[in-house]
């Protein structure tokens, strides 16, 4: 009896699986939807898309199923779009198309389709509108965006300072810094690096940011009414999240980075020392008279792929799309990545180098292949901001300190430890050395 039973199940399995990859292949192939590897049932394609290196595996796909192919993760199929032409060609020049929000279920957790990051159709139009008009007017009052940021970076020397040298994970103090900048516009007030509510909030948003590594699932309706109360709160949590976690992230990485290539954290040194002196602190306008440390700040950029695979999209409506057919509503994942680490726009792609974003003449090279913030409609709306706080707040802070790692650069590694939609590095701790 446990032979037959056991037997029993081993054929329902089987008959599953078979009838799970003939309805793929139904539906896939030209004129359909694009090819992928065949889903098993329930868990659709877990044995090939590893969620803690999903970027990593749906890069190694392409190269089997090419530069548009799905993959079904659980029971909901995802289109993969890999390469720049592809990504630009989705994002920018079909835009309206693309323009709809992908499913990722904590955005349900957390914001349950409301908000900037995660709300669809004539919501996310209104509230986006609305949160970059807000945002402008709070820039143009009596104390600009960048006078805040400079502000902010007086208090954020301070809490070096009291380092003294000695060794310290600078992850919450960028994390306070970032986020400051945000209350500063948003509230605004400031906020001690101690205060107990605030650091909950820091570390909230981390851990959020590491949740982030998850796989897809539906959304649900939002409600008819986009400005009443639970949306405002949502929307300035995504003001939270997408102004301090990334952004802080990215220093800190970069700070991971510079420890690892001395000789590049000294070159910056240099030309901060040539341009800007030490008797006044960095400004936006000295950023054009400084293409070393400018190419620095995009080659960090470029070489952690923060968000490799974007935040997903969605096709408005049925889409034509070289060759295939992407039914409405279904999830896109554009490999960005794959732009960022394209190796005739950036030779030796695997290699930190800032000469990727460098003329022969040593002038700063623009590269269209440089999407870090995504492209497009969706494309993070506060990009300007995260530009902005990134090289002051860096500059800022190789201006008065020399950066020192703790063991050997040799020692020091830099590959993240999580990799899912978000690159998250690897722990380690620095001193400061006053200059």
């Amino acid at each position: 009896m446990l032979l037959l039973g056991a037997a029993s199940v081993v054929l329902l399995v089987c008959v599953a699986c078979l009838l799970s990859i003939v309805q793929w292949r139904k539906r896939s192939g030209k004129g359909k939807m694009p090819e992928g590897p065949a889903p098993l049932p329930i868990v659709g394609n877990i044995l090939q898309v590893k969620p803690k290196n999903l970027a990593k595996t749906l890069e190694e796909l392409s190269e089997k199923y090419g530069p548009v192919f799905s993959v079904q993760l659980g029971s909901t199929p995802v289109v993969v779009l890999s390469g720049y032409e592809v990504v630009k060609e989705a994002l920018i020049d079909r835009a309206d198309e693309f323009a709809a929000r992908g499913h990722m279920p904590i955005g349900d957790r957390a914001n349950k389709g409301l908000g900037i990051v995660f709300s669809n159709n004539e919501g996310w139009l209104q509230v986006r509108r609305f949160a970059l008009t807000t945002l402008r007017n709070f820039g143009m009052g009596k104390r600009s965006i960048e006078e805040r940021i400079q502000e902010e970076a007086e208090h954020l020397l301070e809490e070096f300072t009291k380092t003294n040298g000695m060794p310290f994970d600078p992850t919450f103090k960028l994390s306070c810094a970032f986020s400051n900048v945000i209350c500063s516009i948003v509230f605004g007030r400031r906020y001690d690096y101690k205060d107990k509510k605030f650091l909950s909030l820091m570390n909230n948003m981390n851990n959020i940011f590491e949740m982030m590594n998850s796989l897809w699932g539906q959304e649900k309706d939002n409600p008819k009414s986009h400005f009443h109360m639970t949306n405002l709160i949502t929307s300035t949590f995504d003001l939270f999240i997408a102004g301090t976690e990334t952004s802080s992230t990215t220093t800190r990485y970069g700070l991971l980075l510079l420890l690892k290539y001395p000789k590049i954290q000294e070159k910056v040194q240099e030309e901060i020392d040539r341009v800007v002196g030490r008797s006044r602190r960095p400004c936006v306008a000295d950023r054009t008279q400084m293409p070393y440390t400018d190419a620095v700040v995009h080659e960090i950029q470029r070489f952690i792929t923060l968000i490799p695979t974007s935040v997903p999209r969605a096709v408005t409506k049925d889409v034509r799309f070289r060759g295939y057919v992407i039914p409405k509503g279904t999830t896109v994942i554009p490999l960005l990545s794959t732009a960022l680490y394209d190796s005739k726009e950036f030779p030796n792609p695997t290699e930190f180098n800032p000469g990727h974003f460098l003329n022969e003449k040593g002038t700063f090279r623009k590269s269209e292949f440089f999407i870090p913030f995504s492209a497009g409609k969706r494309i993070c709306p506060g990009e300007g901001l995260a530009r902005m706080e990134i090289f002051l707040l860096l500059t800022t802070i190789l201006q008065n300190f020399t950066l020192k790692p703790v063991v050997s650069p040799e020692e020091l590694s830099i590959t993240p430890t999580l990799s899912g939609t978000g690159n998250v590095p690897p722990y380690y701790q620095l001193c400061a050395i006053p200059r």
